[in-house]
């Protein structure tokens, strides 16, 4: 009799910490924020972004493109982590205020442009270019889950702003140096 009261409260106890271990297990899965340069992976694809460029114009000489806002490029990666070929579609950015902004599908100017149709085999890596029209702030970039279900998850990355040497800073004029 006393046997079996011990084992009811090792099978009671027991069960508690495997629910818990359980729901840890479940909370790692479902983090959706990541940072730039951190893989997401979100159902069986996973992203990453690995730099931010920011540019006032795109092309040289006689094709040269400019922006209505300013030109933010980001280097991804994604790998297909599934069986199947699978399409990564246009991406989007959201700003702070919450307003979004459609990747471009034209990508003249743009050096290793990602592309507009982008299939990906099982197991393999793509990188390139996404190219956004976007007003100079910080953003998240929505990374869908592109499984069977359509696009009702996704993931946000953490794109800060960034400044480069690309966006042009007027130096004062030190009166001293014109003598």
């Amino acid at each position: 009799m006393i046997k079996q009261s011990c084992r009811r409260l090792l099978w009671g106890s027991a069960i508690p910490f495997v629910l818990f271990l359980g729901g840890c297990q479940r909370q790692e899965q479902t983090r959706t924020e990541y940072s730039m340069g951190e893989r997401v992976p979100i159902g069986q694809m996973t992203y990453s972004v690995v730099e931010s460029t920011w540019r006032t114009q795109l092309g040289e000489s006689f094709r040269v493109r400019t922006p209505e806002q300013r030109f933010l490029l980001l280097r991804i990666s994604v790998t297909n982590g599934t069986g199947k070929d699978a399409s990564i579609p246009l991406l989007t950015l959201e700003g702070t205020n919450g307003q979004t902004y459609r990747e471009l599908a034209e990508g003249a100017g743009v050096d290793n442009w990602f592309g507009l149709l982008r299939t990906i085999s099982p197991g393999q890596t793509q990188q390139g270019n996404v190219l956004f029209d976007v007003p100079l702030t910080s953003y998240k970039l929505r990374v869908p889950d592109i499984g069977d279900t359509g696009f009702e998850t996704y993931a946000s990355v953490q794109i800060p702003l960034q400044l480069n040497s690309d966006v042009p800073i007027a130096s004062p004029i030190n009166p001293d140096n014109l003598k």
